[in-house]
């Protein structure tokens, strides 16, 4: 073999490594840092010459959870090296910068004849396929709820009609007011039913498509709210000036964010503060679909957060958290924004619950 070749073939595992597109940091068995490639440095958004090589684990993998550092921890307090692969999926990491990314993390021993017990961390990040799954979900959810309340509405609204009926034929016979009062109640209970399962229908008028500008329709929401005597929580605008009008019916986009507005208000207790931000994505998938530019409205507040119980079925008519709510603000918002091609998602914890608009910027319909 030439020399050329040589050095070619000594070189060729570190090149490979770095020419990776997976993420790739290699730990000794003190867990300290020994290399990253540069996949690995654009994901954690760090430098491996500058900063961290050499450094203890700790402050590359910052992990709420745990769960992967733990149990390295623990193979090494225990002086046994690690012998197979270990993966753990969903783990949440928190970047030096502050923001935060879920990835699958697979951990391999690496021995060698100069150092044993190394360990080698393959981290992918998942948040684009959790998003995507989500979105499946979402709007699986929104389809599978709309089609069960339609055929509840007929099966209850037909009888309705006729206990309505009935009951204003019996008030015509009685001749004794105080039993026309029971009659009066059996009317007046029929329409508010008939009023309920309309509002879990929502609007039955498709949208009537126009050119809107998103700002306009969030400051309408925030003249709605600001009018309420009952109104103390303080309104914060974080706009993006450079997002185009959009193709949507205005009195239905105005609808659906202001349920959600109204719903950060009422957990606030009407004394916190909520912020609107715009922002453009560019790229961006909804639906399976991609589209060149896409407008993303956060509606953020920092009350108490949706308890985890129900974070799961937010989206469902009739599952709120509040005790005198019905559960359909937001049932209705996320169908309203369907209509329209777009997505609502949330995240939520105490002290900052995000409500995440996605409309795309183009006709689609």
């Amino acid at each position: 073999m030439s020399p050329s070749s040589d050095n070619y073939s000594r070189d060729l595992p570190g090149w490979i490594l770095s020419s990776q597109v997976t993420a790739l940091v290699l730990f000794d068995r003190d867990l300290t840092i020994v290399y990253m490639n540069a996949a690995a440095e654009m994901l954690l958004s760090v430098s491996a010459r500058m900063v961290l090589v050499g450094q203890p684990m700790d402050q590359l993998l910052r992990c709420p959870q745990d769960v992967m550092l733990q149990h390295l921890r623990t193979v090494t307090e225990s002086n046994q090296p690690l012998t197979q692969p270990l993966t753990e999926r969903e783990i949440i990491l928190s970047l030096p910068d502050g923001h935060s990314i879920t990835v699958d993390c697979t951990l391999v021993p690496v021995d060698s004849d100069q150092r044993q017990g190394m360990v080698l961390a393959e981290i992918r990040r998942v948040d684009r396929q959790l998003r995507l799954t989500r979105e499946e979900q979402l709007i699986s959810q929104n389809l599978a709820t709309r089609d069960l309340i339609r055929g509840l509405a007929h099966e209850i609204k037909n009888p309705l009609g006729g206990v309505r009926g009935a009951a204003q034929l019996l008030a015509m016979e009685l001749e004794d007011t105080e039993l026309g009062e029971y009659t009066n109640i059996i009317v007046e209970e029929v329409d508010r039913l008939k009023s309920l399962v309309d509002q879990m229908l929502g609007s039955r008028q498709l949208p009537v498509m126009r050119s809107v500008n998103i700002h306009h329709i969030l400051e309408r929401v925030c003249t709605i709210i600001e009018a309420d005597p009952e109104y103390g929580a303080v309104l914060q605008r974080d706009y993006d000036p450079s997002i185009p009008d959009l193709q949507g019916d205005a009195d239905q986009l105005i609808q659906a964010i202001l349920n959600i507005v109204q719903n950060a208000v009422q957990a606030t207790g009407g004394k916190g503060h909520i912020l609107l931000q715009t922002r453009v994505l560019r790229q961006f998938t909804l639906a399976n679909k991609r589209h060149r530019l896409v407008a993303q409205l956060n509606i953020i507040d920092d009350g108490p957060g949706i308890p985890p119980e129900i974070q799961e079925r937010v989206f469902y008519p009739m599952v709120s958290g509040k005790s005198e709510g019905t559960g359909l603000g937001l049932s209705l918002a996320q169908s309203l924004i369907n209509r329209h091609g777009g997505l609502i998602e949330f995240t939520s914890e105490p002290g900052k619950t995000v409500f995440t608009l996605y409309l795309p910027l183009e006709n689609n319909l």
